[in-house]
């Protein structure tokens, strides 16, 4: 699948007023040693500790530009670098990648691999969709872009239609959310849209996946974001960030963000689903997609 979000993200802030605008996408510092056995990335020595996230995941649009073509060669190959989980998103063959729901659960079971959660547009035939999931195991079904809103009351609206979009999820048994970009927590109107979101919905009906690289792009606290909305939040994609020229994403541990903190304060305000996202590449796909599970093997949470 070939597919240009950076220049979805530019063109999307045209769409309509109250229109949702679906992408199909989902979605450092140095290396000083420190007393505790880790760098100030928060990587570990070797044995200077028990890795804090054994089971991540990967969101399966880091692979776009190969998975087309093979869906299950690559999933396989994705198993071997040691994700434990995965995320899908609604690519040219849907989120179960041609599959049936059956044979899709089957296949993840074979790999040893668990499915939490797929991107998918939302906006339609979302029933259908969501029994779909359910049947192949996932837990949750996100709606991953909507596009900035002009004003505070189309945002409100955009929560009153989570709410009810978490409500035909529900009856499915499976969990609707919200995947953010940098623009709900750009401020409009002395508020952060994001925070009209959260406490705007339902947290019974409603669940968030914060995009780390994302808020911190939109110079917002993560931490501090985190901690106030303790509890919203189940899931987060962990993606590194280089800020110059021009926000872009990288291999985790060669940007900007101090994960070793930050996925502490994750972990302990309520999320459960660590996953990994990785939109530009220095190299070879499959190199970086490797290296990000290094990483994650060797990251130890810093207090």
């Amino acid at each position: 699948m070939t597919y240009n979000r950076r220049l979805f993200l530019k063109s999307a802030g045209a769409a309509a007023a109250g229109s949702l605008v679906l992408t199909l996408a989902a979605c450092g510092g140095s290396k000083e040693k420190s007393s505790e056995g880790t760098d100030s990335t928060g990587v570990a020595s070797a044995g200077a500790g028990t890795p804090s996230i054994p089971d991540f995941g990967l969101q399966l649009y880091s692979v776009r530009d190969i998975i087309g073509a093979d869906p299950k060669g690559v999933l396989k190959q994705i198993a071997g670098l040691g994700y434990k989980k995965l995320e899908s998103y609604a690519g040219d063959k849907g989120f179960l990648w041609g599959l049936t729901p059956k044979e899709y659960k089957a296949y993840m079971d074979e790999l040893g691999i668990v499915t939490v959660s797929t991107h998918a547009d939302t906006t339609k035939d979302l029933e259908k969709a969501a029994t779909e999931a359910k049947e192949a195991g996932l837990s949750y079904i996100l709606q991953p872009y909507i596009g900035p809103q002009k004003t505070l009351d189309e945002w409100k609206k955009r929560a009153e239609e989570f709410n009810k979009r978490g409500e035909i999820c529900n009856k499915v048994g499976i969990k609707f959310g919200y995947h953010n970009h940098d623009y709900s927590f750009k401020e409009l109107e002395g508020k952060i849209p994001q925070e009209i979101l959260l406490d705007g919905t339902d947290k019974s009906l409603v669940h968030y996946e914060l995009d780390l690289m994302w808020i911190v792009a939109a110079k917002q606290d993560a931490a501090a974001h985190l901690k106030k909305y303790a509890g919203r939040y189940d899931l987060v994609h962990i993606k590194d960030l280089v800020s110059k020229p021009e926000n872009h994403s990288t291999d985790l541990g060669k940007g900007e963000i101090d994960f070793a903190s930050l996925l502490k304060v994750a972990s302990d305000s309520g999320v459960t689903q660590f996953i990994v996202e990785q939109e530009e590449y220095p190299g070879p796909v499959l190199t970086s997609i490797g290296n990000d599970a290094e990483y994650m093997k060797k990251l130890v949470f810093k207090s």
